[in-house]
């Protein structure tokens, strides 16, 4: 079972779901910025990710400058606190397993979680 964290207004994470959905994979879609995550969750698709907090941000957000994320001080706790806060600052989609996670940019990075 797959998980897509998925921003129905963002064209890569469209192109993600319907690859994933070309490929009939057995999906749970998450909007989440409908249903946001839990700071658990966030961590686990982090860890899942095998990244930082900080590489799961996206720096060109208003949300990113106005917040000064760009600081190098601020913890991962803190900056898991602004993805919590403001879910668009997330890095998307994010598909995910029970073990395993990928970003789906380019939207064919989906794939390997098929194999």
């Amino acid at each position: 079972m797959l998980t897509i964290l998925h921003n129905p207004r963002c064209s890569k994470s469209r192109q993600a779901l319907a690859l994933l959905q070309q490929h009939q994979a057995d999906l749970t879609v998450i909007d989440y910025q409908k249903t946001p995550l839990s700071k658990a969750e966030l961590t686990a698709v982090v860890t899942k990710l095998g990244i930082t907090p900080r590489d799961l941000l996206r720096t060109k957000e208003e949300a990113y400058q106005s917040l000064q994320l760009d600081n190098s001080e601020l913890s991962d706790d803190a900056l898991l606190e602004a993805m919590l806060a403001q879910p668009k600052l997330m890095e998307r989609p994010v598909i995910f397993d029970d073990s395993r996670a990928v970003i789906g940019r380019p939207p064919e990075k989906v794939l390997e979680l098929l194999a």
